[in-house]
């Protein structure tokens, strides 16, 4: 990778030190480098009006309770969570109609037996569309994002009080049904799943069935991003240009030998949905959303759970959007005014264009990943000899489309990557950086400047 100089060993690798700093660059201003115009131009499509229409559709179905009516009377009235489950699904059919038939819309369906918070057996249907990858070795790879369609108030086994859930999680589901709609006149190589669970509020029960129905079936999910209290609410202390990205430290079924690797090389601040986050955070500023990701380096909110952690679970890399700061007046409350404070979870109090705005955070990242090259496999740094230069071995992702690669690396004390340098289409590279210092990871990228989710070495005796 460096040119070789016949100088002493201390100056020659001074000199190549030097060379690497003025080549290298930040890891944000690298990635800020490419921005794909056809990305762009999709985020411009991205409404915050037809995210209101959306969330304020659900809002009308007066609860969606996962134990809420589902019979065909209750349907055609509009009422319930069959009735929001069917409305859902036809919005998914209507985006395909759009695209002539891009999308296959399905259901996935099972029977919750009884629970703490399921008194009787219930049905629970996730909804979800899916986006063919182009590319068939590609389209393999699935980027998926979701919400969940279900409601609360007060009480959690309330089968018929209003439940508007216009913020919890109607905004949710409307990032997700606006991602379908915008990125589905596009094409990718890999595959794209849009997705809208229930059952969440009595247990996670809809994304837990789906994501062990993805493992059963050896889906490749490389990234699950769920939108769950993403409306903004409009009340003091609120921060409209930050949205919460939380993410696993160790991953949720690592096995004791990799635990004492972790534990070994300091890995605690590097699990798959960790490396998602940052990637998250670079997308946004490349496309420069208005709204930042503020990366929380905890799984969720403090001993608060959310479907990412069923995805999570089944070992899939999964993170949770959430606004800055959370209004509890208007998160399962009944809808009332009491001592002069107004409580429930009312359109009213959503901020739509910040809803907008995390829309726009997600279909970038989606696009990204599913428009790039597949991740580079079986990352390895070699640890042989003792020395302050690192050296790095991988193996080129199954696709066609790679046409090089970068380093990417940080102190072991920083949150986010500090620099990159591109490598070419190679499979080993040297750097005159201290393994002992830093963090590292390989990421791939194709021929329009695309990359790949960055995978973190593992060490090579």
């Amino acid at each position: 990778m460096f040119r070789q100089i016949k100088l002493s060993v201390s100056l020659a690798l001074l000199i190549s030190a030097i060379a690497l700093v003025v080549r290298s660059q930040s890891a944000a201003q690298q990635t800020a480098d490419f921005a794909d115009p056809q990305i762009k131009a999709a985020l411009r499509e991205i409404s915050a009006g037809q995210i209101q229409t959306n969330i304020e559709k659900l809002v009308s179905f007066q609860t969606r309770s996962t134990i809420s009516t589902q019979d065909q009377a209750s349907i055609a009235a509009g009422h319930g969570i069959g009735a929001a489950r069917e409305w859902i699904k036809s919005e998914f059919e209507r985006y395909s109609r759009e695209c002539t038939g891009c999308l296959e819309v399905k259901t996935d369906t099972f029977t919750q037996p009884i629970s703490e918070r399921v008194t009787l057996p219930v049905e629970i249907t996730n909804v979800y569309a899916v986006l063919k990858g182009t590319n068939p070795e590609d389209a393999k790879r699935i980027v998926l994002v979701t919400g969940h369609y279900d409601s609360r108030n007060g009480d959690i086994l309330d089968k018929t009080g209003i439940a508007p859930g216009a913020n919890d999680d109607g905004s949710g589901s409307a990032v997700s049904l606006e991602c379908a709609r915008v990125l589905s006149k596009l094409k990718f190589p890999a595959t794209i799943i849009f997705l809208a669970v229930t059952g969440e509020e009595q247990g996670l029960d809809g994304s837990k069935h789906f994501a062990e129905f993805a493992k059963s079936q050896g889906w490749n999910i490389e990234a699950v991003l769920n939108n769950d209290i993403v409306g903004g609410d409009k009340s003091p202390g609120q921060d409209s240009k930050v949205v919460r990205v939380f993410s696993e430290s160790i991953p949720d079924g690592a096995s004791e030998a990799q635990l004492r690797t972790i534990r070994a090389l300091g890995g605690e601040n590097d699990s798959p949905s960790r490396e998602l986050a940052r990637y998250i955070a670079q997308t946004a500023r490349t496309y420069q959303v208005p709204v930042a990701p503020l990366l929380e380096f905890r799984r969720d909110r403090y001993l608060r759970g959310g479907d990412h952690i069923s995805f999570n679970e089944a070992g899939f890399a999964a993170v949770r959007f959430t606004e800055f700061r959370e209004n509890f007046h208007r998160q399962h409350q009944n809808v009332r005014m009491e001592n002069g404070i107004e409580y429930g979870d009312l359109p009213k109090f959503v901020d739509f264009d910040y809803v907008a705005n995390v829309a726009r955070v997600n279909a970038a990242t989606l696009a990204a990943l599913a428009a790039g090259p597949g991740p580079p496999r079986n990352v390895r740094l070699r640890t042989k000899d003792l020395e302050n230069d690192s050296t790095l071995v991988w193996d080129a992702p199954a696709d066609d489309r790679t046409t090089g690669f970068e380093v990417l690396w940080r102190a072991t004390a920083a949150p986010d990557w500090e620099h990159s340098q591109s490598v070419g289409k190679v499979s080993k590279a040297t750097l005159p950086v201290s393994k002992d210092n830093v963090i590292f990871a390989v990421q791939a990228v194709d021929e329009a400047g695309h990359r790949s989710l960055p995978i973190v070495p593992s060490p090579e005796r």
